[in-house]
């Protein structure tokens, strides 16, 4: 006869699926691989199911563990969600947020950001975690991904956080040496820094000016899954970089760039995304809250009525 599986086994074990690793599953619960192994085996035994395979170097998930990892995410956020709902306040959030954000805006940006949010909310603890590719925000284990860029699938809810676009610029040399682009397509012609980065088409840059769209094929002996990378080779000279003005705006200051084409840019809004399953979820929305406030403070408040709660990402 099965038994019902204990709360902190599912815990445990959504741990392993994310981590791919027992050990690395004993470190993201401060606990130790063995503890991880035990709960585990508790928890085959009372589903009476196999939920991994296990090799020397890696754990693989059963047919049967990823219906029960995905069983497991709902029984879980089903409980926080009780436990935040029969709280004495929901003003007050408290456990543990799991945010996600890229690599450079994550830590200018978000970090900064998430660290104010602890200090005013003491009982809230923060694990931020940055990447180089887009999240899958309910799949990994995330409750909210702090991204740039408008294109959000239609089933997660997207807040608006701030208002941003990517500007194109170059260094003063560089142009001294290659000439200054006059129309969109002189790009194709000139070293462009290229990125590999989330949403990033690689190669291609899609361009807006008003009400006209034109989108070219770039290309040029440097590219790289780093922005940060790419606009310190557009300050040494070495081409032309589309990054957001919160990345190039103090070099933009000081004149270490210089915008092109200044006329172009490229929407890229800044977002916060969690699933639908966490629309009542008071962490998530004390974080939301937040991080429009501190985004307004630092004037980058999206546009009026642009920061509502949507369904498909577009607001």
């Amino acid at each position: 006869m099965h038994k019902h599986p204990a709360a902190e086994d599912l815990r445990v074990f959504t741990a392993v699926v994310r981590k791919s690793s027992f050990g690395g599953a004993a470190t993201e619960l401060g606990t130790s691989p063995a503890y991880v192994s035990k709960r585990i085996r508790l928890l085959e035994q009372d589903l009476q199911v196999k939920l991994l395979h296990r090799t020397t170097r890696r754990v693989a998930v059963t047919e049967e563990g990823e219906r029960v990892f995905h069983w497991a995410q709902r029984i879980l956020d089903d409980m926080e969600q009780l436990l935040q709902e029969v709280a004495v306040t929901r003003s007050e959030p408290r456990g543990l947020l799991r945010v996600s954000s890229s690599f450079g805006f994550g830590r200018q940006i978000v970090a900064p950001a998430v660290s104010r949010l602890v200090e005013r909310h003491p009982g809230l603890q923060v694990r931020l975690e940055v990447f180089d590719r887009l999240v899958d925000v309910a799949g990994e284990g995330f409750d909210l991904d702090v991204r740039v860029g408008d294109e959000i699938a239609p089933h997660l809810i997207a807040r608006r956080l701030a208002d941003n676009h990517r500007v194109l610029c170059a260094a003063p040399a560089y142009l001294a040496r290659k000439g200054m682009p006059r129309v969109v397509a002189d790009l194709a012609a000139h070293d462009c820094l290229v990125i590999k980065e989330r949403d990033h088409p690689f190669g291609v840059w899609r361009l807006r000016s008003g009400a006209q769209e034109e989108s070219v094929k770039v290309r040029g002996p440097l590219s790289a899954n780093n922005g940060e990378m790419a606009v310190q080779w557009a300050v040494d000279g070495r081409g032309v970089v589309l990054r957001s003005l919160w990345d190039v705006g103090v070099h933009l200051q000081a004149g270490r760039l210089v915008q092109v084409l200044p006329q172009w840019q490229q929407e890229a809004n800044v977002w916060a995304v969690y699933p639908t399953r966490l629309e009542r979820s008071a962490k998530v929305r004390v974080c939301v809250e937040f991080l429009q406030e501190h985004f307004r403070a630092g004037g980058m408040a999206p546009a009026a009525g642009s920061d509502g709660a949507s369904e498909n990402g577009a607001v």
